[in-house]
């Protein structure tokens, strides 16, 4: 597409708006609108001028200015507003070298492609992410100085069981129990017309749906899985997704959540990605090698397993992150892989023996990740697996949650927390280097930025259990 093409569609929808959407460095949308007759063809090669500076973890007040250039690539009508508005994904570029801002997420994910091709390996990367969300009937949550708390509630939570039961909102009796959750029919699973709505909306904007179901949680755990693409639409793709489940929710006088753990005692939201390398139109990851794999992957593999405890400073970027990491849970904490098991960090899937559909599953990500960099860490790290020959020893076919605990010593484990993921990207960085994909002020500035503005509070704040566990000591 080019610009042309953007115009013609914004005047044959009647758009009278255009909504310019970015991601800041932690991973949330923001967009600046403008009335239609400001958008020319110019505007994708000049932008438009915006102020950096009060984004998290972005510009200082002093390198504030920055411009949004759209990507003709991506428009859509945004089914959420009331007057006609034409949506755009823009790049942030900086203004005086014209080049992608080092701290833009859709400028680390676009260097990453470029380097992939530049190395040789491979021109294209998919990724098939499988993002869960938890849809509620309220929250409410505080944290003042002398009280805290938080109160989710969902139609469907085993808790509403014993529930008294009004005219206006009987109690039926039908409630999913904890960790019994999967796939359901209703009166069970009460939100199969919301995914239905979701998943007209997303093919609207040009999201093709595959599939959607009720998650292993009870209190509305989903599922919507959609067709995978390249890194960068695919990263595009999620932006998106996530903006549609949360306002159709809020448009059905609900709320959707990607926070990884938002239930205790029950299973957490994870964002399972699959990847695979091609080149010239023809798959690299299939082969001779265990599970239909070819030399090529299982290096792959490797990569990703080596350098898996700095990878989730980004796949799993959030203190909550760490509340769904644990065993028990389905949670894949040990590094290790397998076909067909998934307990391993790494599963490859064995529903077909298409070499086409040959992939492998990297388990830890969560949604509350920043799709653009996260999979741009995740390609680095498997291409360094690549051209570095790093073999990830043998699969683990056993279950790892029932493995003797002399055995499960010699499993390498992910961190326990926040902290020591970021430490570990400290220590493990030189990957992301490579091809300027990403740059060592932008590491430095996302471990900061968690530290001071998500570490660091958490650890400072009484705990409302602490309470429970410590008030009449």
């Amino acid at each position: 597409m080019n610009a042309k093409n953007v115009l013609h569609f914004a005047a044959d929808q009647g758009a009278k708006f255009v909504s310019i959407r970015f991601t800041d460095l932690i991973g949330s949308w923001h967009h600046l609108t403008y009335p239609i007759a400001q958008l020319t063809e110019d505007s994708f090669e000049d932008g438009f001028g915006f102020d950096a500076s009060s984004l998290r973890g972005w510009a200082a007040i002093n390198e504030s200015d920055m411009l949004l250039v759209p990507d003709a690539g991506r428009f859509w009508i945004d089914p959420f507003a009331e007057e006609t508005t034409m949506c755009l994904i823009a790049n942030v570029v900086d203004p005086i070298t014209k080049e992608g801002y080092g701290l833009d997420p859709r400028s680390v994910a676009i260097r990453a492609e470029s380097y992939l091709k530049f190395t040789g390996v491979a021109d294209t990367i998919f990724f098939g992410p499988e993002a869960e969300f938890f849809v509620f009937d309220e929250v409410s949550f505080r944290n003042d100085q002398n009280s805290a708390g938080f109160s989710v509630n969902s139609e469907e939570g085993h808790w509403n069981s014993a529930r008294q039961g009004t005219d206006l909102y009987p109690n039926t009796g039908f409630h999913i129990r904890p960790k019994e959750g999967y796939v359901p029919v209703s009166p069970l699973d009460t939100l199969v017309d919301l995914r239905n709505t979701i998943s007209n909306l997303l093919g609207e904007v040009g999201i093709d749906v595959e599939c959607h179901h009720h998650e292993v949680a009870t209190a509305g755990q989903c599922e919507i899985d959609f067709r995978f693409s390249n890194l960068l639409h695919t990263a595009d793709n999620v932006m998106l997704f996530k903006y549609i489940v949360k306002n159709t929710a809020v448009a059905h006088g609900k709320t959707a959540t990607f926070m990884p753990k938002p239930i205790y005692g029950d299973n957490g939201s994870g964002m399972h990605c699959h990847q695979s390398l091609w080149k010239d139109g023809e798959p690299l990851f299939a082969g001779d090698q265990y599970a239909g794999l070819s030399e090529m992957a299982k290096f792959y593999i490797g990569g990703l397993l080596k350098h898996a405890p700095a990878l989730v400073a980004f796949a799993a970027p959030t203190t909550n992150s760490y509340k769904r990491l644990v065993p028990g849970f389905e949670a894949p904490v040990n590094l290790a892989y397998s076909a067909r098991n998934r307990s391993a960090a790494v599963r490859i899937p064995m529903f077909s023996s298409s070499p086409k559909t040959k992939r492998l599953e990297f388990r830890p990500p969560d949604p509350s990740c920043n799709p653009y960099i996260t999979f741009a860490a995740l390609l680095m790290a498997g291409l360094d697996g690549i051209q570095n020959r790093i073999d990830p020893g043998a699969p683990l076919d056993k279950d790892i949650y029932d493995l003797p605990p002399e055995e499960l010593a010699n499993v390498p484990s992910l961190p326990g927390t926040l902290d020591e993921a970021l430490t570990a990207l400290e220590n493990d960085h030189e990957f992301l280097l490579k091809g300027d994909v990403f740059s060592t002020s932008m590491i430095e500035r996302w471990i900061t930025y968690k530290r001071e503005k998500e570490i660091t509070p958490l650890r400072l704040r009484p705990h409302p259990l602490e309470y429970s566990m410590y008030f009449d000591i």
